[in-house]
């Protein structure tokens, strides 16, 4: 790294060629059986990777069609990147072999280094930063690797992940964290520009990935998942860059007694205590949370909602139990649920059914399966208030089950789900006010898998028009929190809100 703000371009390039490499030599394909080579190759195939990939195996043979290549050396040309799957003891020599064949990095999914504790696997990680340092960069060992949905890298195993691109980037120090949020992803709504399970981190990890992904244009959401790092002083300083420009998710994992035992033998890292963590995360204007759906909730929220200071909500939906709840759980993020104006509060009342309807905030639809248009006087009504900065729509879909057992139908033809989403993108470009859409669902059992189909094809139509969907009221909220905080401290969405005043 040189000095200034930016990484040197020499950096950026050797990075960018490995999240989108031409060509891919795999190292270690096994000619029969089920290997992590052989896995990561049909992987590769399915998710659509259209790059030529070579295959390596010291046998020779050939698997799936392709030729295995006895060693590096035999390749016919040079290659970008590389993914080695060996026994620990064999990786430092097809490291060396993959950096004279011109590679710019190479993923090591090989265990069996530092984080097992011995002589002998610290041994073998050292020779892997002695050989990166001769000019090759290196993601692991003992990782899942990369997947970039734009190149069509996968990680291990991520045949059937999404090849639709989004702004969040993950970095990741545990493999199957990587893979299980780029799963979460796929159904949630999140879509990534890149997501790199580093593991022990020999060459580049944490802080580095960090810095590249500040300048990256395809990454405007950070998420991170943490056991320890290498330099604190240097992550810290460069954390608090990032975030000053960047939303910056973190997930610190080992804060525990037990986690940090956990974290030793998992990816040879130190946890670190929990209060100076806290503390840094806090003073970096980084979000912390707290567990795997914690993130993801947030990573969609500040993909999805536009950049804000979020502080009076209005929530509308059918129970007056959802009301009291939205109180209470708004109270407890720091948000505020403001008594609409009289005179919006009586035109909302209007379009209402009767009776058992209020419009006061939470607007209370009486019943849950209010149509569509409806609910729609109420949005647009509530969008008039001033105060009103987000809305919250709670659709309690499940009670249509029973209005489709009555008429005999199937669920999908009685729930207005398209009408619904149509109508929440319509609300929201006409008046300018972001909508979150919250779906619970009570009726989990076998008999209601209906429920769950149309409740998950209602998120993908959402999604779709960029409406975040949540499947609980605590989470929409804590993630308006989020991103409302994360906003009001960072300055440089101050200074453009000041630009926007001053030229009213």
């Amino acid at each position: 790294m040189k000095g200034g703000n930016r990484p040197d371009s020499s950096y950026s390039v050797e990075l960018d060629k490995i999240f989108n490499p031409k060509n891919i030599a795999i190292v270690g394909v096994s000619s029969a059986g089920f290997g992590f080579g052989s896995g990561i190759l049909l992987s590769l195939l399915a998710i659509g990777y259209k790059g030529k990939i070579y295959a390596v195996n010291k046998n020779g043979g050939e698997f799936f069609g392709f030729k295995l290549y006895k060693s590096v050396q035999d390749i016919p040309s040079e290659i970008d990147f590389a993914i080695i799957s060996v026994p620990a003891e064999l990786v430092p020599a097809s490291l060396e072999a993959c950096r004279l064949k011109g590679a710019a990095g190479a993923e090591i999914l090989s265990a069996g280094f530092r984080e097992t504790g011995t002589a002998e696997g610290a041994k073998l990680e050292q020779e892997i930063k002695d050989i990166s340092r001769k000019g090759i960069r290196v993601i692991g060992p003992n990782c899942f690797g990369i997947y970039c949905p734009k190149s069509g890298l996968t990680l291990l195993p991520g045949p059937d992940l999404s090849r639709e691109e989004g702004p969040v980037a993950f970095l990741s120090q545990s493999g199957g964290m990587a893979i299980d949020l780029a799963h979460i992803g796929k159904w949630m709504g999140i879509r990534f520009s890149k997501v790199v399970s580093f593991g022990n981190g020999a060459d580049l990890r944490e802080t580095e990935l960090l810095e590249y992904l500040q300048h990256d244009p395809d990454t405007q959401v950070i998420c991170m998942y943490i056991e320890g790092v290498e330099d604190g002083r240097r992550f810290f300083e460069t954390l608090k860059k990032v975030a000053a420009t960047k939303p910056v998710i973190v997930y610190k994992g080992g804060l525990s007694v037990s986690g940090h035992r956990a974290v030793e033998s998992h990816t040879a890292s130190m946890g670190g205590n929990r209060i100076i963590w806290e503390s840094a995360l806090r003073q970096s204007n980084a979000i912390q949370v707290n567990d795997m759906y914690d993130m993801a909730h947030t990573a969609l929220g500040f993909s999805l909602i536009p950049p804000g200071k979020y502080s009076g909500v209005a929530v509308t939906g059918g129970g007056g139990a959802l009301g009291v709840l939205s109180c209470d759980l708004a109270e407890r993020f720091g948000l505020m649920l403001p008594e609409l104006e009289n005179g919006i509060s009586s035109k909302i009342m209007e379009a209402l059914p009767k009776p058992g309807s209020s419009a006061k905030n939470p607007i209370d639809v009486a019943n849950p399966m209010v149509h569509p248009s409806v609910l729609r006087e109420a949005l647009v009504g509530a969008a008039q208030d001033t105060r009103i900065d987000i809305q919250v729509l709670i659709q309690l879909l499940y009670h249509y089950k029973s209005m489709a057992m009555g008429l005999g139908k199937p669920l999908k033809e009685v729930v207005p789900y398209m009408e619904l989403v149509d109508m929440i993108q319509e609300v929201r470009s006409g008046t300018g006010k972001p909508i979150v859409l919250v779906l619970p669902n009570l009726k989990r059992d076998n008999e209601n898998m209906d429920v769950e189909e149309i409740i998950r094809e209602t998120r993908s139509k959402a999604v779709e028009r960029n409406i975040p969907v949540f499947d609980d009221i605590k989470d929409a909220f804590k993630t308006i929190a989020y991103v409302s905080r994360y906003y009001s401290n960072t300055k440089i969405y101050k200074d453009k809100e000041d630009e926007t005043k001053g030229s009213v």
